[in-house]
């Protein structure tokens, strides 16, 4: 059976969770043996950390499949994937690990279950260098729900660094095949809302604040449009220790969705957490792009399954974009090019990712 396995090299590119989270999903997928070597090998702390432990145990569990080297600080695995079952299934990184990151390896592989999902994904809603589940409702799921599927998400607890303890429902039935996607044209900015929170101990003052200070931001650049960022304090019983943080949507009107987001943490000014989101929103829209930094990696392992050519505008490609597309055709007969857009305006630094996909037919339904 070795001879067999397709054999990942986990510390080239982008060398993190990514490669893990792209290549086992597609192992399930495409039923493929997988070895994957050098896991996070240039990182501090090299191999598996608890979070992508869980990601690996819930595929495993998804599809009745075999792991190997299954444990913290292992820089090697292999898998054998079996035959991706419904029903419902739990993951638990029992750290502030983010729910996002094991919604995004599970995602792809419950689509072509047998039979509709629930996934109770726990540790944190709200964590560093991982989407905020804000961003995966409010942008993530509109945007990939134009591949033709849909989802539920509901947010039973949130949960912060450095315990989680959040938990997330994702609903999900089965579809027969994925439809391309065509995000080529940006239209105008029609508004901009958000959300800035606090959660626990911290002040309700600290969300007004951060609000205030995102609007300050924007203001300066965009004057015309109104914009609502609403202060919450997140209730007592649906979040799990103490946290705050604000994301900001702009909306295009071509049913654009791009943000910025930033976290609160000790020692850190609450204006600066607003100016941080805000700022990373106007770097989003000025590169005239459909999608934001964040989004543009998240997508392509759906462009890769689809059946027929889907082409995205994007800005500047994100190493973790190059990483995603190297592993999907790697896996599958995916083929992606990326061309720089032809812009009227040359200050414009934008790319089209096109991808002719592979066409994955649900076997199940």
């Amino acid at each position: 059976m070795d001879g067999d396995r397709v054999e990942i090299d986990g510390g080239i590119m982008e060398g993190g969770g990514q490669i893990l989270r792209v290549s086992t999903a597609l192992s399930c997928l495409l039923g493929l043996p997988l070895r994957v070597r050098r896991i996070r090998a240039g990182r501090s702390q090299p191999g598996l950390r608890p979070q992508h432990l869980s990601g690996l145990e819930i595929i495993r569990d998804l599809c009745g499949g075999k792991l190997e080297g299954g444990e913290i600080g292992s820089t090697e695995i292999t898998f054998t994937p079996g035959k991706i079952k419904g029903g419902t299934h739990i993951a638990d990184t029992k750290t502030a690990g983010s729910v996002c990151l094991l919604m995004q390896v599970a995602m792809p592989c419950v689509l072509f279950a047998a039979s509709p999902s629930e996934l109770h994904l726990k540790g944190g809603t709200n964590a560093e260098m991982a989407p905020q589940i804000d961003y995966t409702v409010m942008v993530f799921k509109p945007i990939v729900e134009k591949f033709n599927f849909t989802f539920n998400c509901d947010i039973k607890k949130r949960g912060y660094y450095p315990q989680g303890g959040g938990e997330v429902v994702i609903q999900m039935s089965p579809v027969k095949e994925l439809s391309p996607i065509n995000l080529t044209e940006r239209g105008t900015v029609t508004k901009i809302y958000g959300r800035a929170f606090v959660a626990g101990a911290l002040p309700i003052k600290l969300a007004k604040d951060m609000s205030a200070a995102a609007v300050r931001c924007i203001r300066k650049e965009i004057r015309d449009l109104y914009i609502n960022i609403q202060p919450v304090r997140e209730p007592d019983d649906q979040a799990f220790g103490t946290g705050s943080g604000i994301i900001i949507v702009a909306e295009t009107s071509t049913g654009c969705l791009l943000a910025g987001s930033s976290l609160g943490k000790r020692g850190k000014n609450s204006d600066k957490v607003g100016i941080e989101a805000a700022e990373i929103l106007l770097r989003n829209l000025k590169h005239g792009g459909t999608v934001d930094d964040s989004l543009q990696d998240q997508l392509i392992v759906f462009m890769a399954l689809a059946k027929g050519v889907s082409r995205v505008k994007s800005g500047p490609i994100t190493l973790h974009t190059q990483t995603a597309i190297h592993f999907a055709e790697q896996l599958t007969k995916a083929k992606f090019t990326v061309t720089k857009s032809e812009e009227e305006d040359p200050s414009k630094d934008t790319y089209i990712i096109e991808c002719q996909g592979m066409g994955m037919i649900n076997p199940n339904l």
